[in-house]
C-alpha cells in the first residue's frame, strides 16, 4: 500500500506526493498557501479515486504522464513513464491503492537533523 506525504517547500508552500509501496513517486500535487487545503484535496483523491480521471499525455522526450481530474479539477501530475504499459500500470495503483494510502505529514519540525 502506497502513502501520501505531506512536505513543506523552501517558500513556505505545502504539497503532497503519492508514494507507491515500493517508495517511488507516483504523483505529485500543486502548492497549497495552506496545509488544511492540501490535506482536504488528498481526503477529495482518497474517497474518489475509483472514479478520479487520468488524462494521458505523451512528453517531447517521449516520456508519458497523466493528470489526475475529479470532475473538472485537476489534483496532481505523475511521474513521468517510459512506455504505455507502466503508465497504464501506474494508473490501475491509483484506482487499487489510494483509498487505502496512510497519510504521513512532514511539513513540522525537521526529521532529519545533525
Amino acid at each position: 500500500m502506497g502513502a501520501f506525504v505531506i512536505s513543506k517547500k523552501s517558500n513556505d508552500q505545502y504539497k503532497f506526493v503519492y508514494t507507491s509501496r515500493k517508495g517511488k513517486i507516483v504523483f505529485t500535487s500543486k502548492s497549497y498557501e495552506l496545509k488544511m487545503d492540501c490535506e482536504e484535496d488528498i481526503a477529495i483523491i482518497k474517497a474518489n479515486a475509483a472514479e478520479a480521471q487520468c488524462l494521458k499525455f505523451k512528453a517531447s522526450n517521449g516520456a508519458y504522464f497523466y493528470k489526475l481530474l475529479i470532475g473538472e479539477k485537476e489534483y496532481a501530475k505523475s511521474r513521468k513513464f517510459n512506455t504505455e504499459l507502466r503508465l497504464a500500470k501506474g494508473i490501475l495503483e491509483v484506482k487499487l491503492y489510494v483509498p487505502k494510502a496512510e497519510i504521513l505529514d512532514f511539513s513540522g519540525a525537521p526529521v532529519f537533523v545533525d
